[in-house]
């Protein structure tokens, strides 16, 4: 069912949205890759790309918040995948107002233009931290959102815009809220990355919080849910979580990795990286019975399996990464 649509995808040089565009191009889409203008004509990581999958894209590189640049963009397209976003926690509490920008306006850009265009399916990407920490586990599509960073306030804005859309517009909207994501291709501001990358340069792990819980999904498995989402029919207007169903301490994560790339070195709490005391989510779990039923979804890749992918991509690619330095 995706061969031959002509999908937009938002945010496509991001972690995910690279690995989405790509199973789009293999799929057979005709697929227009809409990446943050900057003036070194860099594409993110759709360098990872092979060039003949490359070849096969349209690459438009602009500003999500230019709501004149995103209807251009999405004339003509079938699908949008909307992945745009201001994503890492630590910086939204510098620039909370760049959050609200781009998360929340930038979101109201891509329904406003799918209201007037006709698009035929807007799949909106949410994410599990709108839930904050858990009022009851595990965590299904009716648990309240609770606003505890202005990064998940801003997810909160664009979640409600896009349920907004569909209830007064009919606009075709999907909301698909993945809990937590790793692979390749992932940046030095998630924990994963930082604690291979650390173990493979220093002495010693240092880390936040190790008590926070998460529950997290190998990027295949989350790219396959918003494949679906894409097309499954009669779901419009649902909200779907993405997630193994499975949580993991921080701690329990830095043991597994290490133990995996067979290295003894010590984690070290360091105070600087934590969140502010009422904004940590402490624990995260999906329910993800929803997106079994309407999609036929399912991650497959186990925890292991993902966790040897992502060291191998960083073990390759190192010199992308600042492992001394605290990415926020």
């Amino acid at each position: 069912m995706i061969n031959g649509k002509r999908i937009l995808v938002t945010g496509a040089g991001g972690f995910i949205g690279s690995h989405l565009t790509e199973a789009l191009v293999r799929a057979g889409a005709r697929v227009t890759a809409m990446v943050r203008y900057n003036s070194a004509s860099s594409i993110g990581n759709l360098v990872f790309l092979a060039s003949e999958l490359r070849d096969e894209l349209t690459i438009t590189a602009g500003n999500i918040e230019d709501s004149d640049f995103v209807y251009r963009a999405m004339e003509g397209q079938d699908i949008v995948l909307h992945l745009a976003a201001l994503i890492t926690i630590p910086y939204s509490y510098v620039a909370p107002r760049s959050y609200v920008r781009t998360n929340v306006e930038g979101t109201l850009n891509v329904l406003e233009a799918a209201r007037h265009l006709g698009t035929q399916r807007v799949v909106h990407t949410s994410t599990s931290e709108v839930y904050g920490t858990a009022v009851h586990s595990p965590i299904d599509e009716e648990h309240p959102l609770q606003g505890q960073s202005p990064y998940s306030a801003s997810k909160i804005g664009g979640d409600k815009v896009a349920e907004a859309y569909f209830r007064s517009f009919d606009t075709p909207v999907v909301i698909v809220r993945p809990f937590n994501t790793f692979g390749p291709r992932q940046s030095a501001r998630a924990f994963i990355p930082t604690i291979i990358s650390q173990a493979l340069s220093y002495d010693s792990v240092r880390l936040g919080s190790l008590a926070p819980q998460r529950d997290m999904t190998y990027v295949a498995d989350t790219v396959d849910g918003f494949m679906r989402a894409a097309v499954t029919p009669d779901i419009l207007g649902e909200t779907i979580n993405l997630g193994t169903g499975a949580t993991y301490s921080i701690g329990d994560f830095a043991a597994r990795i290490l133990e995996l790339m067979g290295c003894n070195k010590p984690v070290v709490h360091d105070a600087a990286r934590d969140r502010p005391g009422k904004s940590e989510v402490l624990r995260l779990v999906s329910d993800n019975r929803k997106a079994a039923r309407l999609l036929g979804w399912q991650p497959t890749t186990s925890l292991d399996d993902g966790l040897r992918k992502a060291i191998e991509f960083v073990s390759a690619h190192l010199d992308l990464y600042t492992p001394g330095v605290y990415a926020i």
